[in-house]
């Protein structure tokens, strides 16, 4: 068929998509607007009523002592082949088992793994590594630095360059998202997976469009599409945001030590510390509207029934679109988003029980 032929036939659902697109942004960048709104005046009120703390973040000159603890496993740097960026890792049990590669969410950074290193590392080669702009790992500026295909090449290097040909992976929020990706475009490297509070970009899409209230309980993420604006306002109040998100009696995580809390702010409260994270979700509507993807790896699903972030009909999108028989799911009645951290007993049993073929 004559080329021309092609593209008249072709030109009008590449018109109906750019003006799909459009439309898409113009909502995004509306809604973007009013979170910003909003924020702001969360933040000015935090202000306010801690004037002494000011409008900016107080950045931490040393790292709290819980980000030394040795019973956590060594610190060390990895050289990505696809990028030649660094990327910081803590792992312990090397050649002791498979690799058992944890990627973590925002506002968080290796240390949110602390209870799964301790427990998995005596079977296990664990690894918890601090993604591309957090903590000590290389964090460059630009946005395009961040697309899920850059970050997706992140991982293959860690496994490939660790001496690996497979991994379980498990992954929380953020970590998650890219996980489910992986697991689409690179299923040779990924044995097993375990993932908790987060579903396929592509699910999450389906389901908000037909569940508004997704979208208001994900309000933050446009917030997130405006530049400047978002690291400034979690920076106000000495953090007082990002404090809250982690700390609330309600939603955040239950039995946070002050230490603990500062092992996720320090890095933030570096000059650039949130730019790089936010930038994650500046490119998270890059690639919409997505197309359905059937999901085959083995996979374990976690889920916390009060998630204030996450509805729990989620879990039903997600499972529709597994292949039969690879898919083990729990809500956890009492558990919110933070699992690893509010509930690793729990989650431990969970994995042990997933894994055990492995280890016999």
């Amino acid at each position: 068929m004559p080329e021309l032929v092609v593209t008249a036939l072709l030109a009008p659902s590449r018109l109906t998509l750019k003006l799909l697109r459009a439309f898409m942004w113009s909502l995004v960048y509306s809604a973007a607007l009013v979170a910003g709104a909003i924020y702001g005046c969360i933040s000015l009120t935090h202000v306010l009523c801690r004037p002494r703390r000011g409008c900016c973040g107080r950045p931490r000159r040393a790292a709290p002592a819980c980000l030394k603890d040795p019973t956590l496993g060594k610190h060390d740097f990895l050289s990505l082949r696809s990028s030649g960026l660094r990327l910081h890792y803590v792992s312990a049990g090397h050649g002791k088992g498979p690799l058992m590669l944890f990627l973590h969410g925002f506002p968080e950074n290796w240390f949110s793994w602390r209870h799964q290193l301790r427990e998995f590392q005596n079977h296990f080669h664990v690894v918890a590594a601090d993604l591309r702009g957090y903590g000590p790992s290389d964090a460059p500026r630009d946005v395009d630095c961040y697309t899920i295909d850059l970050l997706m090449a992140d991982i293959q290097d860690v496994i490939l360059g660790l001496g690996y040909s497979k991994c379980i992976l498990v992954s929380h929020d953020w970590g998650a998202l890219l996980a489910w990706n992986f697991s689409i475009y690179f299923p040779s490297l990924v044995e097993r997976m375990v993932v908790v509070s987060a579903a396929p970009m592509s699910v999450y899409q389906d389901y908000s469009i037909r569940h508004i209230g997704q979208f208001f309980r994900s309000n933050y993420m446009f917030l997130f599409q405006l530049p400047w604006l978002p690291e400034k306002l979690l920076s106000m109040s000495d953090f007082q945001i990002l404090k809250t998100t982690l700390t609330h009696y309600k939603t955040g995580i239950p039995h946070l030590t002050p230490s603990e809390l500062e092992a996720f702010l320090y890095n933030f409260s570096q000059p650039g510390g949130l730019t790089g994270p936010i930038n994650y979700y500046r490119n998270l509507f890059r690639n919409f509207p997505l197309e359905p993807q059937e999901l085959a790896t083995p996979t374990l699903l976690l889920w916390g029934e009060k998630d204030p972030y996450m509805e729990v009909g989620l879990v039903g999108a997600i499972s529709r679109r597994f292949v039969p028989g690879r898919l083990e799911a729990h809500i956890l009645p009492d558990a919110g988003h933070w699992i690893p951290q509010s509930h690793p007993q729990e989650m431990h049993q969970y994995m042990w029980a997933f894994l055990q073929d492995l280890l016999d």
